[in-house]
Formats: C-alpha cells, structure tokens, sequence
C-alpha cells in the first residue's frame, strides 16, 4: 500500500508563491507518472498538472500553465508543485496522486488560501 503526504500549503496573498511537497511511501513511486489535483470549495477535484516517471515530461491545465511547476526528486520518493503568482481561484486543497489516479492512494491534501 503506497501513502502519499502532501505538505507545504498555507494562507498567502494574491501573487504570493509556495512550493507544495508530496512524500511517498514507497521506492516503486519512481515507476509511476505523478499529477496534483485540486478541490475547490463546493467543486469537484480537478486535474492540475502531471509529469512522467523519468521527470522530463510534464503537463498542465490550461489555468495555470506559466504559474505551476510540476517536479520531482525520485531518490527522495518526492513529487513538488512550485506555484507563482497565485490568485483567489487558486484556492483549494491540494492532493498527489499517480496518473491516472488510484483511488486508494488519497492522502489528506494540503489546503491552499489565496486572500485578494
């Protein structure tokens, strides 16, 4: 069973910047591509990035391409979201994930708050 934990969300202004972590249990992580996710208030989770196994390919949304930068560090089992330029519709948890996600895999997420 593969536990996935996101950290490093918080409260900041609009334009602000955070790096989002997520940690994985497990050394197989490497094999898999990883995405981030988000849910908004009174919305459903939605699709935010995406980057292959071996880290060279990524992917984003169309709201947030030039502001989200999708990473990761296998030897450390980590994936990372750099977000810049944030703004109020940001706001969400966020959540990791393998693409396409496995439904057994959701960890608690990391709550993002963009104040305008």
């Amino acid at each position: 069973q593969v536990q996935l934990v996101e950290s490093g969300g918080g409260m900041v202004q609009a334009g602000g910047s955070l790096r989002l972590s997520c940690a994985a249990s497990r050394r197989t992580f490497s094999r898999n591509a990883m995405g981030w996710f988000r849910q908004a208030p009174g919305k459903e989770r939605e699709f935010v990035a995406l980057i292959d196994s071996s880290g060279v390919t990524t992917y984003y949304v169309d709201s947030v391409k030039g502001r989200f930068t999708i990473s990761r560090d296998n030897a450390k089992n980590t994936v990372y979201l750099q977000i810049e330029s944030l703004k109020p519709e940001d706001t969400a948890v966020y959540y990791c994930n393998t693409n396409p996600p496995n439904p057994t895999y959701w960890g608690q997420g990391t709550q993002v708050t963009v104040s305008s």
